[in-house]
């Protein structure tokens, strides 16, 4: 006899979180108007309404990734999925990939590029440091690699790598170079066209100030002519006279670039549902950003770190890394000694509602990471963290000059 399991039945209260202060590495508070962009009723993904939006979501990310690539699209997922869909459609097994590692981040791009068959070599530099322009062309000229991957902000160590002359030596050498700008797009500049990147990827969670789950991305004709070498339709949604390409079939379906190409080009091709709701956040947070004005974005989130360093020196607090490539929305500062950092971590989030990260690796419990990044990015939220830190710390029995935190972001606002 079947066990009556009614009586288990078990309910929840409805979702009600408690206010938070995102204040790490991303994710950060997402956009008003994007959370309500995303209670847009449903469209049917081929309604002409919606392959509108589709083609205004092009238009949009390739003004914020100043580019004129055709293909600049969104992939479904959180951004590692913009990540797997560029270099498993980029990487033929066996393929020469030069992996730039500078944090958490590029250890990933290598275990990605592994995992596509990719012959991976590493160069590698300090945490808090990034490389010198020429240390690249000089790897990509011994190794001849098919590919150069890098990470553009490595939230891990807060480190920003110039790229234009990256780009420049890619080009010099016939390599295609491909940058995940996550923790960079909207909030510092990311200069597509002007640095010669060939595929960029991103994510809406960071300084676009959405929700995590879209990634937008963006490749030239360059990256176009590479994947739809390896073209290769699924069967039952085949058109009449397809040719499969001659190069090797690129190892992942939903990832797979030349479909993707297909689904958002007038063919639209019926690859995947579109996730509705996220074209729409991604849509808004483009839109609100390039109403602000891309400069504008810039130069905000540039003043509200430079405001927060300022706060945090004043406490007497050490700033991390490499001052001169240091990101301009998030920044890393050295956890004092004696202070428990996790617990300075849980008291700023239950006593005062604010979030700030820890890090990876060698720098866990090292230092705490610090975001100002998109709708967070603004002088309320600076005093508000920079006070809360200071009461936090001195619970703690570390002393700081009482107010000298504020007083400091106070001045640095007052000097622009």
């Amino acid at each position: 006899m079947a066990q009556d399991t009614s009586s288990s039945t078990e309910t929840f209260a409805p979702l009600d979180p408690a206010p938070r202060l995102l204040m790490g590495p991303g994710p950060v508070n997402v956009y008003p108007s994007a959370l309500q962009a995303m209670s847009t009723p449903m469209l049917g993904q081929f309604d002409p309404q919606f392959t509108a939006y589709m083609n205004e979501v092009m238009v949009l990310y390739r003004q914020i990734y100043q580019t004129q690539n055709q293909w600049t699209l969104l992939v479904n997922g959180t951004a590692r999925a913009g990540i797997e869909a560029c270099l498993t459609s980029m990487i033929t097994p066996g393929d020469p990939v030069l992996v730039l590692n500078f944090g958490r981040f590029g250890h990933l791009l290598t275990e990605i590029s592994e995992r596509c068959g990719g012959k991976v070599i590493t160069l590698e530099t300090d945490w808090g440091t990034v490389f010198e322009a020429d240390a690249v062309r000089d790897a990509i000229k011994q190794h001849r690699p098919r590919i150069v991957a890098t990470v553009h902000g490595d939230t891990s160590t807060t480190m920003a790598q110039p790229l234009a002359e990256i780009g420049a030596a890619c080009r010099e050498f016939d390599a295609l170079l491909y940058v995940d700008a996550t923790a960079t797009l909207g909030g510092m500049s990311v200069d597509v066209d002007g640095w010669q990147l060939d595929a960029v990827t991103s994510g809406l969670q960071k300084c676009m100030s959405g929700p995590p789950g879209s990634s937008p991305i963006t490749f030239n004709d360059r990256v176009a002519d590479l994947v739809t070498s390896r073209k290769h339709i699924e069967e039952g949604i085949r058109p009449t006279g397809y040719v499969a390409a001659p190069g090797q079939r690129i190892q992942s379906n939903y990832f797979d670039l030349p479909m993707l190409m297909d689904y958002w080009g007038p063919d639209r091709l019926n690859h995947h549902t579109e996730s509705t709701s996220m074209l729409y956040a991604a849509r808004e947070c483009a839109r609100v950003v390039l109403s602000e004005g891309l400069q504008n974005t810039f130069a905000r989130h540039k003043q509200a770190s430079g405001a927060l360093r300022a706060g945090l020196s004043a406490m007497g607090l050490a700033l991390y890394g490499d001052e001169a490539n240091r990101m301009d929305n998030v920044t890393g500062v050295y956890i004092p000694d004696a202070v428990d950092a996790d617990k300075v971590r849980t008291e700023m989030l239950e006593g005062f509602g604010i979030e700030i990260g820890t890090s990876f690796g060698a720098l866990h419990g090292v230092i705490w990471r610090i975001g100002t990044m998109g709708y967070v990015c603004h002088k309320t939220n600076i005093l508000r963290c920079i006070s809360s830190l200071e009461a936090v710390l001195r619970r703690n029995g570390y002393e700081a000059t009482p107010g000298a935190g504020v007083d400091a972001v106070y001045g640095a606002y007052d000097a622009k």
